[in-house]
């Protein structure tokens, strides 16, 4: 099975732009590629009714709900702003994504 290559990936820092949560910033804690989805860490918080599983106590939780890969862009620090990407070839054969705008490298 073919698997699609994402524009983001986990630890990525993102800008939300769309939904309830637009403009504000997160980092990526898992990319569910099946699915098109990310989950962004502390955005998208939704309330979950648990029911007490034996030693685990029941009641309301919040945790973060996915969100479209379409509704996140990569966040440049330096720009301080979302960016598109470009990829870069390094003379080593590596690729980095770097910055459209600022050009630069946006792997750590």
């Amino acid at each position: 099975m073919h698997t699609m290559k994402f524009h983001v990936k986990k630890g990525d820092t993102v800008m939300i732009l769309a939904g309830k949560d637009k403009t504000k910033t997160g980092k990526i804690m898992n990319v569910l590629s099946n699915k098109n989805k990310v989950l962004v860490e502390g955005i998208n918080i939704v309330k979950r009714h648990v029911r007490a599983r034996g030693s685990e106590a029941g009641g309301v939780i919040e945790k973060e709900a996915p969100l479209h890969i379409s509704n996140v862009q990569l966040f440049c620090s330096k720009c301080t702003k979302p960016v598109r990407t470009r990829i870069k070839v390094l003379e080593s054969g590596d690729k980095q994504r770097i910055c459209v705008k600022c050009a630069t490298s946006l792997d750590n």
